[in-house]
């Protein structure tokens, strides 16, 4: 029996996360819960998985919480502070942390876990994004594992050989992930201009929060990846590629030196990169439905536009450079979508905050983690002025 906390267990990736667990009670115990605002899904989490733990950001919400569960008579302790976040990424009793938490917030509760040694599942890519440097030297350093949960990372790791050296020792030529397109896969720029957040959310495959979809519906959610990636196998540029798949039912592709592409299918469903990355190399039942090839109508590929996409090609621009500016395309972003989300700015709007920012912040070098938090921060507060 393995314990687990959940970093962000009220979200799409925390839920899918438990109806995982629900599968394998006798394999994982759920040792504690974080959860952002969502009160009532934090209670009934609670409710059915008795954790030790539960943490909630606002600490009014945690009050409430703490008189429900004492009502409910449930014995989970309540946290809210930034330090006890922390703490319970690091907590000794801990063998599992599912890195869930959305945008850079992800990023202190997946580096006391690599800083104690834990089993990482990340499906908070900004944590690489912005910290790619920083997380991965801590993983080596302190014998933690870091397993992909995104299913275009989770693909590449089930094609390549399970502890590697290097892709170059294993005959890799090229990484290839693969992009839905979003729901604005088709559609012109001069409406692009005007598109509504309302419509950006609505993903054509996938369930997803809100930043996220965003992040898809510009491309920039795989532009983000091609970044985490980098760091994730170690890729020089020239070995990432992307390509549109509109099906989704492609994960992503490893091309070898002998022309052989191995290629990971499934339907769309997170649950299946999740029981991969709970139990890998061994596998475990996930509860997705089985990918019938016969009701396919077809599989399409196609070059992305970079012209319609611009956050694509500011990622691409980056990965030139090592990703070193990376953390000031990751928060610039995030406040720009929060922005757009609120029908603030426009959809183009976006890459032109991140494109200022990489302007006025270009050339800064970041060494740990502290440093990083505070950059994170004055990056974000420029945005909130420019826009």
């Amino acid at each position: 029996m393995q314990n687990i906390i959940i970093f962000g267990s009220t979200g799409s990736i925390g839920k899918s996360t438990l109806d995982v667990i629900r599968l394998h009670k006798d394999k994982y115990k759920v040792f504690a819960l974080s959860a952002n605002s969502n009160l009532e899904l934090a209670f009934t989490q609670c409710q059915e998985f008795s954790p030790t733990f539960v943490w909630i950001k606002n600490p009014e919400h945690a009050a409430t919480l703490k008189i429900k569960l004492n009502e409910a008579k449930i014995k989970t302790t309540v946290l809210h502070t930034e330090k006890q976040l922390a703490e319970l990424a690091a907590h000794p009793e801990v063998q599992i942390v599912m890195s869930a938490i959305v945008g850079s917030a992800g990023l202190i509760p997946t580096y006391h876990a690599a800083k104690t040694g834990k089993r990482i599942l990340l499906a908070n890519k900004e944590s690489l994004v912005a910290g790619g440097a920083i997380i991965t030297t801590t993983v080596r350093k302190n014998n933690a594992q870091l397993i992909p949960v995104d299913s275009e990372h989770s693909a590449i790791y089930q094609a390549l050989p399970y502890n590697y050296a290097s892709l170059k020792e294993v005959g890799v030529n090229k990484i290839i992930l693969t992009a839905s397109g979003g729901p604005f896969l088709n559609t012109p720029k001069e409406q692009l201009i005007n598109a509504m957040a309302k419509e950006a959310v609505k993903h054509p495959n996938w369930s997803m929060g809100q930043k996220i979809s965003i992040d898809s519906a510009t491309l920039m959610n795989k532009g983000l990846e091609l970044i985490e990636a980098q760091w994730l196998f170690s890729a020089a540029p020239q070995e990432l590629d992307v390509i549109i798949h509109p099906q989704s039912i492609i994960h992503s592709m490893v091309e070898y030196i002998d022309s052989s592409i191995i290629a990971q299918m499934g339907t769309p469903d997170m649950k299946t990169p999740i029981a991969y990355a709970l139990s890998s190399p061994k596998r475990i039942a996930s509860g997705s439905k089985n990918l019938n090839f016969v009701e396919l109508s077809e599989l399409t590929f196609q070059k992305p536009d970079l012209d319609r996409f611009p956050c694509l090609q500011i990622a691409l621009d980056s990965l030139k450079n090592n990703s070193k500016n990376a953390a000031i395309i990751n928060a610039a972003n995030e406040m720009a979508v929060e922005k757009y989300l609120k029908n603030q700015i426009k959809f183009y709007d976006i890459p032109k905050t991140i494109e200022k920012a990489l302007i006025k912040f270009d050339g800064e070098l970041i060494n740990d983690i502290d440093e990083l938090l505070v950059f994170d921060k004055i990056i974000r507060e420029y945005c909130l002025d420019i826009i």
